[in-house]
């Protein structure tokens, strides 16, 4: 594994503030996927700056080149300002998302003469001065100030730090930028500054994946309640014309400014601007989606003191309980995995963010979370990793998603900027949905998610097709007419959407149903919907073309019209190595009919039935040849998500031992802990939680209470689960830190050779109940050196991962 520090980034780590970092916060390396994704750059996009778990607030620095999706990239790029929200590891518009009402600080000018315009006053950082631990973010520019944040979940501290000058007093100044976000996307909003301090902001903004605008408030505070801070001068400024944006009128006899909505985006440029003739500057800021005099009792409710070691405290102090939830002996497993491990868990609490209390589209006694960006990219790892750790933060994330259905009709699929995104396959939230009954649904009126609305937003989002279901829920027309969904085809509903993509989105509404079906069977459904939603779920066969071959393997899923022939596609077309290139993204030129994935890797999908998939392909040796062809040939990618699980698939053979190979294979060539140690966006965390399970020797199977369980990469750990108040301890007997490598040597101890349950032997080495995951006690792996080939998974019936074909996941 690539050790790749960057030579700021964790040097500082646990001195860059007063605060002193303490036990598994300083193991977080905040720059891990920082880097740039130009020019074939890893582009992990991941958001180093001030958070707290699932914040609204995500402040940080912004950079002047693209792409920068979280605003931030581990380069010489010049910054642009310090702002407020920010998305985490996403991919969508290349120039980011929010990146709202930045500051920036300025000296050596006169008030009229400063330069308020974003080209004019961008500038280098130092060298090295990068530095962050979760809960806190600092840089310097080349010209000595230093920067600093820390922040509560709606609501922040900004410290600029001026040097001194001996021969005369220097007035600094302090940018306060209405206009300009990251996608620089402003169309209407209002400044206006006050003899307090006080900057009170509004705007209107395009939002990052999606083709509706949000609006925001944010209120900034500039003199403490004990005073100490003598404001000079104030007012605002503003682009002469929107012909001339970079010429500015500045004026201390102008204290507000407004620019009503307009369709289309402003290259207007304004702002207040504000000076002080002293060396530290202290903004308090408090944002809102209501109202800018919501921002302001944002930051007075949850900083009214202004205390920042307070502050910084609660933040470490909350992402201490997070990480905490899982340990391991940090002084005794290899620094690699730890470092990983912790930055892993970290990211993967960053979103999706607890906007409760600042819904601005309904009233409701239920969450409101916004960054479900997407369900796509999150239903596999990061939800599941939620329900062992953080049920309870779970339980308010999943009332958010049930909440969407109460008030729009459909289970929302990527809410981004507070608005409807885009559907990039199914509607994934339905398995989110499905996994919490099936793992909570006994604790739900506990946890307060009502569990009739919880199946009713399941079966309307699988039985109803919305007006457009690329913003929201899914094509049900033609997938109920057909039992698959055709290609050139028009809903004669008039209902509309994206017609492409049309294969994977099957075997995604295919898990969907099976979601459906999971709900049905744990909430004592009728018998006729447990039947109905199995016998759907089982439709992927339907895009099954058996004559089709490729590379001397036959079958694969392929687009099909509604007469009912195929339409072909190359198998490898979206692939690593496809030598046409195809697009493969959402657009109308997708003619593969696979999203962010090759037939290749999509054929491999169905978590709740991979029996049928095994018999689709040939039986359990061709399968087997398949796998080991499809990552040798290339076809595999790490940084999709329809490949998550495929390293695990040799379970499903009765191969673990093969899975156990390919997962230290995967992660030990994929992820590091450098600036470029993610292979493509974390989306959300999505990367981060896959990393977890595979380090944990764990992967879940979607909508379900089985787990997949392998080589862990620790000697042993532990789990704690917030809602049964449990500490689970797994032992890994025999761990051979040998096999921490690529290709483990042979004859090293990589093997599962059995699991105990609290004093009982497991009937399987291929996958444990998640019941007895989450239920304390102590779980021994045992490991060897033989592969085991002989007995697999085990021998006793069961031994073998589910599916629904061969009767498993029953319904009694």
């Amino acid at each position: 594994m690539k050790h790749l520090f960057g030579a700021s980034a964790f040097a500082a780590l646990c001195c860059s503030s007063s605060v002193g970092a303490a036990n598994l916060t300083s193991l977080v390396n905040l720059f891990i996927g920082t880097a740039s994704g130009a020019n074939g750059g890893s582009g992990g996009n991941a958001f180093p700056g001030a958070a707290v778990p699932h914040a609204m607030v995500k402040v940080g620095i912004d950079v002047s080149t693209a792409p920068r999706q979280a605003g931030y990239i581990s380069d010489n790029s010049s910054i642009t300002g310090i702002s407020l929200m920010h998305d985490e590891g996403t991919g969508g518009n290349t120039n980011g998302g929010y990146g709202i009402f930045p500051l920036f600080p300025l000296t050596n000018c006169t008030f009229a003469s400063c330069p308020v315009g974003l080209a004019a006053r961008q500038a280098l950082r130092a060298a090295g001065t990068d530095a962050a631990t979760p809960g806190f973010f600092t840089s310097t520019f080349v010209n000595k100030i230093k920067i600093e944040t820390t922040s509560t979940r709606r609501a922040g501290l900004i410290r600029f730090t001026y040097p001194s000058s001996s021969s005369q007093p220097v007035t600094n100044h302090v940018v306060v930028d209405l206009t300009n976000d990251l996608q620089r996307s402003f169309e209407g909003g209002s400044v206006s500054v006050a003899q307090n301090g006080r900057v009170k902001l509004g705007g209107t903004f395009l939002q990052s994946y999606g083709t509706d605008n949000y609006t925001v408030f944010a209120c900034y505070d500039f003199i403490p309640p004990q005073g100490g801070v003598n404001l000079t001068a104030f007012g605002t400024y503003q682009s002469v014309s929107a012909n001339t944006p970079t010429t500015f009128s500045i004026s201390t006899k102008t204290t507000s400014l407004n620019f009503p909505f307009t369709p289309s985006v402003s290259k207007i440029q304004a702002g207040a601007l504000l000076s002080f003739n002293t060396t530290s500057v202290l903004s308090r800021f408090g944002v809102s989606f209501l109202s800018s005099d919501q921002a302001c009792a944002n930051a007075e409710a949850e900083i009214p003191d202004w205390n920042w070691n307070r502050v910084q405290e609660d933040s470490r102090s909350k992402w201490e309980d997070v990480l905490e939830r899982v340990t391991v002996d940090t002084t005794k497993e290899n620094p690699t995995v730890v470092q990983l491990l912790y930055s892993s868990l970290y990211r993967a609490s960053l979103v999706p963010a607890n906007l409760t209390g600042e819904n601005p589209y309904w009233t409701s006694s239920f969450p409101f979370y916004d960054a479900m960006f997407c369900s796509w990219d999150t239903f596999r790892t990061v939800h599941p990793l939620l329900s062992l750790t953080s049920p309870k933060e779970w339980a308010e994330i999943v009332n958010a998603y049930i909440d969407g259905w109460r008030n729009t009709g459909f289970i929302p699929e990527c809410r981004a900027n507070t608005k409807a995104g885009y559907v990039q396959g199914g509607s994934d939230g339905m398995p989110i949905l499905g996994d919490f009954a099936v793992k909570y649904g006994a604790f739900a009126q506990t946890l307060g998610v009502p569990t009739d609305d919880l199946y009713q937003a399941l079966v309307d989002t699988a039985e109803n097709t919305p007006p457009d279901w690329y913003r929201v829920g899914r094509e049900n027309t033609g997938w109920k007419t057909f039992g698959y969904i055709p290609t050139d085809w028009v809903d004669p509903s008039g209902s509309t959407g994206l017609a492409t993509r049309e294969a994977s989105r099957a075997f995604e509404y295919a898990l969907g149903d099976f979601a459906v079906r999971q709900a049905a069977v744990v909430l004592k459904k009728s018998a006729a919907d447990v039947a109905k939603y199995a016998n759907t779920s089982m439709n992927f066969v339907n895009m099954w073309n058996a004559n089709l071959t490729h590379d001397g393997f036959t079958g694969f899923a392929q687009r099909r019209f509604p007469n009912g022939t195929f339409a072909f596609s190359p198998p490898d077309a979206c692939s690593p190595v496809d030598p046409t290139p195809h697009s493969c993204a959402r657009g109308d030129d997708n003619d593969t009919g696979f999203y962010e994935s090759s037939s290749w890797e999509m054929s491999f999908f169905a978590p709740h039935s991979m029996a049928t998939i095994i018999s689709l392909m040939g039986g359990a040796t061709t399968f087997i040849s398949r796998l080991d062809h499809y990552f040798t040939k290339g076809y595999f990618i790490a940084g999709n998500e329809p490949s998550f699980q495929t390293p695990w698939l040799y379970h499903y053979a009765n191969r673990p031992d093969l899975s156990a190979q390919r997962v230290r294979q995967v992660v030990f060539k994929n992820f590091n802990t450098g600036i470029g140690g993610i292979p493509g966006n974390d989306d959300s965390g999505a990367m981060a939680s896959l990393l977890t399970f595979h380090l944990l020797g764990l992967y879940p199977v979607q909508a379900s209470k089985q787990l997949l369980i392998g080589a862990p990469f620790v000697s042993a750990f532990t789990l704690k689960n917030n809602v049964h108040n449990t500490v689970t301890t797994f032992t890994v007997s025999g761990f051979d830190s040998t096999t921490l490598v690529a290709a483990p040597p042979a004859g090293s101890r990589i093997y599962v050779k059995s699991v105990t349950i609290n004093g009982k032997l497991s009937n399987s080495v291929c996958w444990i109940s998640f019941d007895d995951v989450v239920a304390g006690g102590n779980i021994v792996i045992e490991m060897s050196a033989d592969p085991g080939v002989a007995t697999g998974c085990g021998t006793a019936p069961g031994a073998l991962p589910d599916s629904l074909q061969t009767g498993g996941f029953k319904a009694t």
